[in-house]
């Protein structure tokens, strides 16, 4: 148990059965009144951002998340299927988890698996990536003006903003965060 007055950035704790952690926090004294804790929340299950004032004696139940590293293997239709590196077993998780930067993972990646009571509930992929063009325009001789992009399609199937001079073939870095082009990889 975790009483409101002792959180902090970052914990996990369970309200009314939703998994919230802290994003912000402000012990408030008024000159009149009782102390109140108030407290800027999301709901790690549905993302959702909440802000509540709490007495800092309230107690709740600290929510433990468990966060794995697992390979992914590969999806037949909506189920993508992940491996643990330590018993080899895969762990079928539906596509309705995945969010858009998992677009830019693909088979044999370390991602990070979130769980809540054995509920998978999110999965994290590598915060970048290499991967290689697969199709896009060829860029134009000549053509110097600056910050001019280009679409590109890399070796996942995704979408990708790229500048003039990149061919297919090419190996790029990507942000899976914000699905934007960071330069040649190395």
């Amino acid at each position: 148990m975790i009483s409101a007055g002792e959180f902090r950035n970052g914990i996990t704790f369970d309200m009314d059965g939703k998994v919230m952690q802290v994003i912000e926090f402000q012990h408030v004294k008024p000159g009149k009144g009782a102390a109140f804790v108030r407290v800027k929340m999301k709901n790690v299950i549905t993302g959702g951002v909440t802000e509540t004032s709490f007495n800092p004696s309230a107690k709740y139940p600290t929510a433990y998340i468990e966060r794995r590293k697992m390979e992914y293997s590969y999806n037949d239709g909506d189920l993508y299927y992940f491996m643990d590196p330590e018993t080899y077993e895969l762990e079928p998780i539906g596509k309705d988890v995945l969010d858009d930067s998992f677009n830019f993972v693909k088979e044999n990646d370390v991602c990070v698996v979130m769980s809540y009571k054995g509920s998978v509930f999110g999965v994290e992929a590598p915060r970048f990536v290499d991967l290689e063009v697969t199709a896009t325009e060829p860029g134009f001789a000549g053509n110097t003006a600056t910050n001019v992009t280009k679409p590109a399609t890399v070796e996942t199937g995704a979408e990708v903003k790229v500048p003039l001079f990149i061919n297919e073939g090419d190996r790029i870095q990507i942000d899976t965060t914000t699905g934007e082009y960071l330069g040649r990889a190395k």
